[in-house]
């Protein structure tokens, strides 16, 4: 009935069709179960979205407690109490300034949501003609309409572009991939943002990045101090700064939020993913009093932002968000994580001198290996090599799921992983990467 019926998401169907499917049945902490009864660890989060593992009785009960009361009430003109509750807690822990919450269902249309705020921010405000729109190269933002207009990876977008607004591209600082090194990398992105910036301003409506961390476009480190300066220009040339932090929040990153790092308070935050612990699909858009004002008016003026979901809000899901930023808290795991990122830079250590590891990049619990096929001359892979994707396929062999991104292979596990588990884990993750790029597998 899978290959009959089910169409996966970011998958080769042909290719899926001719493999050995996995169907997950259950899961238990970090590891999920399929339905053989053959245990992996999680070891990509399942998607970069599990915090504190699988079935957790915290999570579990607060789910349980909120359907006995109400699965479901609409915040159009309504509201409903995990909604409130959690809109205030998530403006006591996001960066200052944002205390405004706008509920959504996935990154995507969180990311949706940020784009026509700030499109509609300065039309209320008289300023119709700020309509453009920064973007960084190889950005990923979601796969609606919006969101994959400010995208910039041609695999995944350029099918699309006849259907999409143009986006201003500036690069992303990729030290690795740049003669200069981190410095020079982050001086070609801000000279690049200046120099549309000086030009186009009163053009631009805003500029939206992946703070800190570029994720699928191969877990790519920000130099020290480049987001502040981002976020200096942005300012000094009144542009609307958004931080797409899906991927990057609630300790994935190391702090709360990847802004935290630098200080930077963006005007607009989107979140998902880890906000429900995994759980749930809810995700919000976070804005200062400044940009919800320019919405604040007469009936008649018609500044409303008419823009909303069907099950934006939704009380099971806001339950279950409250009860692990709760669990957060009680386990203390953004302190804790700390010292477990360091644990996991010290086992990859022990791939620095193989031959075909271009680079580790790490910030917190986001990992991206780079695979090279010519560590001299860091020459790529090329995609029929199927690097990434054979490594993956060898770590389930092992024991371990994750996805890559092309050459890149990903290790991003749940945050409460203990430092056993992520010892197992990275001994899968070694191994599979050694055993196809130099073993008798390659």
């Amino acid at each position: 009935m899978n290959k009959a019926h089910v169409w996966h998401p970011f998958t080769q169907m042909k290719d899926y069709n001719n493999s050995d499917p996995l169907i997950i049945e259950r899961g238990e902490g970090v590891m999920l179960y399929d339905v053989q009864g053959r245990a992996y660890y999680d070891g990509f989060s399942s998607v970069w979205l599990n915090v504190h593992g699988h079935n957790v009785p915290e999570l579990n009960q607060a789910i349980t407690d909120q359907l006995g009361r109400v699965a479901h009430s609409t915040l159009l003109g309504m509201a409903n109490v995990p909604a409130i509750e959690l809109a205030a807690k998530l403006a006591q822990i996001a960066p200052a300034g944002l205390t405004k919450v706008f509920y959504s269902d996935s990154g995507a249309t969180g990311v949706e949501i940020a784009i026509k705020m700030a499109f509609q921010y300065w039309y209320n405000r008289g300023q119709s003609s700020k309509t453009g729109f920064i973007t960084m190269n190889q950005a990923y933002h979601g796969d609606t309409i919006g969101a994959v207009s400010v995208g910039a990876i041609p695999l995944y977008h350029d099918v699309f572009r006849p259907m999409l607004f143009p986006a201003h591209t500036i690069p992303y600082p990729y030290a690795y991939r740049h003669e200069g090194g981190a410095a020079a990398a982050m001086e070609d992105t801000l000279d690049a943002l200046r120099d549309v910036l000086e030009q186009r301003a009163d053009e631009i409506a805003a500029l939206i990045v992946e703070p800190m961390v570029q994720g699928a476009g191969g877990i790519i480190l920000m130099p020290p101090g480049c987001l502040r300066e981002i976020a200096s220009l942005c300012r000094k040339y009144g542009v609307l700064l958004i931080a797409d932090e899906v991927a990057t929040g609630f300790g994935r990153a190391g702090e709360m939020f990847a802004c935290d790092h630098e200080q930077v308070s963006p005007d607009l935050l989107v979140i998902g993913k880890g906000l429900t612990g995994g759980y749930l699909p809810v995700a919000a858009t976070l804005a200062t009093g400044d940009i919800f004002d320019a919405f604040y008016a007469e009936y008649e003026e018609q500044k409303t932002f008419f823009h909303g979901h069907s099950f934006t809000g939704n009380p099971l899901g806001c339950a279950a968000a409250l009860a692990s930023l709760d669990l957060m808290q009680k386990r203390n795991l953004i302190e804790e994580g700390k010292g477990k990122a360091v644990f996991i830079r010290q086992k990859l250590e022990a791939l620095a001198g193989r031959p075909h590891i271009g680079e580790v990049r790490q910030l917190g619990f986001m990992i991206g290996i780079e695979l090279v096929k010519d560590k001299r001359t860091r020459e790529a892979f090329s995609w029929k090599d199927r690097i990434g994707v054979r490594v993956s396929q060898r770590a389930r062999e092992l024991g371990m799921l994750t996805r890559p991104l092309g050459n890149v292979v990903v290790f991003m596990p749940p945050l409460a992983s203990t430092e056993e588990q992520l010892d197992a884990m990275i001994h899968i993750l070694i191994r599979s990467i050694v055993d196809i790029t130099e073993g008798a597998l390659a």
